[in-house]
């Protein structure tokens, strides 16, 4: 049976939205499709403040998925999730005189439920990519970005200081697609018990340096702190529950290519607290047969690697043309779930003439599960003489998952932009029992 959850508006989001339906009429009026805002300019206000170093963002996210066929549970439930975002920004040289300076102050709220959790995925161990991206990291309010931003030398060093994320300047990628494993920084999605994406912040210090007009060098430092992945911590400030930093390093090439623009990176990630490994205890022995404690490195690491190149433009307009993109980590096997994940796939923009602002992609994305982690699951079936898939206390061993999206954009006005999506995932969770699972969806993109 169809089950799409009660959905009800927060009520800060809901005041916003009636102050500015309140405002007078202007050139860019409310719902004006070559608007950038759903609201309009507010009469003309919103570009005064802009122009006076004043941009406050309100934005929607939606995502719809349903399991049309297999997966753990073969219910065709659909399930519902979304996210608020109410951010600021302030350029600060307009508004102190303060040279090449900016402020960036952002708020989200996510509710919703997941089809993943429960119908596509074996909950015994849960999955690795999820259907809806936007579901994640609790369900709740959270300061998402603080930060203050200083550039000097002509721009050539740029500073950031603040609350945010890792995959806001590392390892960044797009988020156009709706399944996880094709949609933002993939390295927290792997290692997201030290790496901590968007909606997520803690404190953090990054520093990029221009080599050259299309390369820059970056590296960061960031508070390793889990408590801040708490529903109930979406605003805390202290440092309290801190384990170590994690330190990327990253170097970013953004080419033109027969005048179309790319984007290359390498980078590497070190994180100083404690990780636990995935087999061995603290003698060198299987843990799982020893029932001591697994053996904990004072380390964990990984690398990643990223492209994303225009290849073809529709006469002048780069704009409109075939983009190809891939992406790849490699992480600790040692400490690590994952030990390494490949993803490619390619993006349309401006298909057809009469709709060129549309876009169309295509995406496919291996997960492989450290094999050290599956020996350890076998040998904790055997320690409790469990044998059984369906029995309630087999702990199902996972491989290697696949998983694949086509999406159409239905750009319907510059504020909002509709992509209804197909996704094909194999052996869900690497669980190669669970039968595979097709899942459409449907996401929403709109700026008030």
């Amino acid at each position: 049976m169809l089950q799409l959850p009660n959905y009800r508006l927060p009520g800060t989001a809901l005041a916003v939205l009636l102050t500015s339906f309140a405002t007078p009429a202007s050139a860019q009026a409310p719902f004006s499709a070559d608007s950038p805002w759903m609201l309009g300019d507010w009469g003309g206000a919103r570009q005064r403040l802009q122009q006076q170093g004043y941009d406050f963002t309100l934005g929607y996210t939606g995502e719809m998925g349903s399991n049309l066929h297999g997966g753990f549970d073969h219910d065709r439930t659909a399930r519902y999730s979304d996210q608020f975002t109410l951010g600021t920004h302030f350029d600060l040289q307009k508004l102190l005189g303060w040279q090449a300076s900016e402020f960036q102050l952002t708020v989200t709220e996510r509710s919703g439920r997941n089809i993943s959790n429960d119908r596509i995925n074996d909950p015994r161990v849960g999955g690795f990519t999820s259907a809806q991206e936007v579901w994640g990291r609790g369900q709740t309010w959270r300061l998402t970005q603080m930060w203050f931003k200083q550039k000097y030398f002509d721009g050539a060093l740029d500073i950031k200081v603040g609350r945010f994320g890792e995959g806001e300047d590392f390892n960044s990628f797009p988020c156009d697609f709706q399944n996880l494993a094709f949609c933002g920084s993939q390295v927290g999605n792997w290692v997201g018990g030290i790496w901590y994406n968007w909606p997520v912040s803690q404190w953090a210090l990054r520093v990029r340096y221009n080599l050259h007009e299309d390369l820059y060098a970056q590296v960061g430092v960031f508070e390793q702190n889990p408590s801040n992945l708490d529903t109930g911590n979406g605003f805390k400030l202290s440092g309290s529950g801190t384990q170590g930093a994690l330190m990327p390093i990253e170097l970013v090439w953004s080419p033109q290519v027969n005048g179309l623009k790319g984007e290359y990176r390498a980078g590497y990630y070190y994180s100083n607290a404690k990780a636990q490994d995935v087999y061995r205890d603290r003698n060198g022995q299987p843990a799982a047969l020893s029932g001591q404690a697994y053996r904990s490195s004072a380390s964990k690491h990984g690398l990643w690697l990223g492209a994303q190149q225009q290849v073809t433009s529709l006469a002048s307009d780069a704009s409109r043309g075939l983009s190809l993109f891939a992406n790849a980590t490699m992480h600790d096997k040692k400490t690590n779930v994952i030990d390494n994940y490949v993803q490619a796939g390619v993006v349309y923009k401006g298909p057809f003439d009469v709709r060129a602002k549309d876009d169309i992609g295509f995406a496919l994305a291996r997960v492989h599960v450290n094999p050290a982690y599956r020996k350890n699951a076998r040998l904790a079936n055997q320690v409790n003489a469990v044998d059984d898939y369906d029995n309630p206390g087999f702990l199902p061993v996972q491989d290697t998952e696949y998983s694949a999206e086509l999406y159409y954009g239905i750009h319907l006005a510059d504020w909002l932009t509709v992509r209804p999506n197909l996704q094909y995932i194999r052996h869900p969770g690497g669980v190669s029992r669970v039968d595979d699972a097709m899942v459409g969806g449907v996401k929403i993109q709109s700026s008030f």
